[in-house]
């Protein structure tokens, strides 16, 4: 495979759009495929197998595409493809692991949230790092879980009164437990921080995974010689199962300077390249 060959990001929407502007930020000079699957999404309620079959196709699609490496932007499809995933290709699959590890690190109150969906709740990866980190540290952990909110991210509605209103049904009991921590189980929940906030002022610290992930891929490629060299900066192509057009204005105010993300230096392609794909 060619260091110049493209890196796919994948996600079920524009969830993963908060993980492509951490690989932005530690791999400018990559071309990116970002594909998200907005015919399908939410992936949260479907069923096990229904996960791992959606993620197969699409991690086909970009794989078919020459892809170098994928990125598995989505907790829940991490939470239930990964191993299925890396026994099926042969280049690179990076995934998400919830960021508890350093919730429980940096907790005063000894007690942590994560806000994540049913199929992150169901799989086996959040489990799995509760048990490594928080319980030899004593560390309580609470769980917040709605159907609602990736769907209200996904129709460009992260700062709604909808949405905030969710966000006080679901957290209110973590943060009167005492959280000072809420881990942001999902990729599209980076895009509700504007409204936690509101809410919740500083009760919490909010921790995601994007910054880690960034860093591990870089280090993936860079250890299998994949990193690309040219000067320019990368491209950015974005791939939907869905209605492009639907898809162009969330992508445009999710990517754009001023976005949910409240990070001003992320910057879209301009224009942006949004094409169809079936997968």
């Amino acid at each position: 495979m060619a260091s110049g060959a493209p890196l796919g990001v994948f996600d079920s929407g524009v969830g993963g759009l908060s993980i492509l502007a951490q690989l932005r930020r530690e791999l400018p000079h990559e071309d990116i495929l970002y594909l998200g699957d907005t015919a399908h999404v939410p992936y949260g309620a479907r069923p096990d197998e229904e996960i791992r079959a959606l993620t197969d196709r699409a991690i086909t699609a970009l794989h078919r595409l020459g892809v170098k490496a994928v990125v598995n932007a989505c907790n829940t499809s991490s939470a239930f493809s990964l191993d299925h995933l890396r026994s099926r290709f042969s280049i690179p699959i990076i995934g998400l692991v919830p960021a508890v590890k350093p919730a429980v690190q940096a907790t005063r109150t000894g007690v942590v949230g994560v806000l994540a969906t049913p199929g992150t709740l169901r799989g086996t990866l959040l489990a799995d790092v509760i048990a490594q980190w928080a319980d030899p540290a004593g560390v309580q952990v609470l769980k917040a879980v709605s159907t609602e909110l990736v769907p209200l991210v996904e129709a460009g509605q992260a700062g709604s009164a909808r949405t905030r209103e969710v966000l006080r049904e679901i957290l209110r009991p973590v943060a009167d437990a005492g959280a000072d921590q809420l881990v942001l189980g999902c990729t599209h929940y980076p895009f509700l921080a504007g409204s936690i906030h509101a809410e919740f002022g500083d009760q919490f610290t909010l921790v995601d995974s994007g910054a880690a992930v960034a860093r591990h891929t870089r280090n993936t490629l860079d250890r299998a010689g994949l990193l690309h060299d040219q000067p320019t900066p990368g491209q950015t192509t974005y791939l939907v199962t869905g209605d492009p057009d639907a898809a162009r204005p969330v992508i445009a105010t999710l990517t754009a300077p001023s976005g949910h993300n409240g990070d001003k230096s992320t910057r879209a392609a301009s224009p942006l390249r949004i094409e169809p794909i079936t997968t």
